[in-house]
């Protein structure tokens, strides 16, 4: 009994950590806002490139010299190689140093949802570090119906059965969430 639950959190681990990231990241998509800060180039040009962008709808950004730069499903620290291995490889700068960040209001625009199973089923505003366990207590906590030992966690159209309630048991097993992320809880 033991070692399959140790499968099954091992399982979880594998599929849930290369989505979310080892360092908490959130990928990037179309029409998040994200200020790109350039710096190691003449002065002029700094505020031509340093500034809030809006990923496009096809998933780009269009930077000054190098044009469109793919940032949509990249993290903001791959982002930001990108733009400066780019403003390298084509000469235009010699050692650039960009920094990426998500605006504010497009990070706490993401949500969860909570699809059944809680006390107010629906979207959850998604806060950084969110786990499964906080978004169903952001929910109200488990309805009296719910069955959270057979928990689905939808992500990117793939489905893990997950078993809260031994996760209730022991919380540092809880999984961090994604935005767009679907939870549902059997009743």
């Amino acid at each position: 009994m033991n070692t399959r639950i140790l499968l099954c959190i091992g399982a979880c681990a594998s599929f849930l950590a290369p989505a979310f990231g080892q360092n908490g990241e959130l990928a990037l998509k179309a029409n998040d806002r994200v200020t790109i800060s350039i710096g190691g180039i003449p002065d002029n040009e700094v505020p031509q490139i340093s500034k809030v962008y809006t990923i496009s709808d096809s998933g780009t950004v269009n930077l000054l010299h190098i044009g469109e730069v793919r940032a949509a499903g990249l993290k903001p620290s791959s982002l930001q190689r990108s733009i400066e291995q780019t403003y390298v490889a084509r000469e235009i700068y010699t050692r650039p140093t960009v920094t990426v960040s998500i605006d504010g209001d497009a990070a706490t625009a993401r949500t969860i949802y909570v699809i059944s199973g809680a006390v107010r089923n629906g979207p959850v505003p998604y806060s950084n570090g969110m786990t499964i366990l906080k978004a169903i207590g952001v929910a109200g906590g488990f309805n009296p119906f719910a069955k959270p030992s057979k928990t689905k966690l939808i992500r990117n159209g793939v489905t893990t059965e997950i078993d809260l309630k031994n996760i209730s048991a022991n919380p540092s097993r809880d999984i961090p969430l994604q935005p767009e992320d679907q939870i549902i809880v059997p009743e």
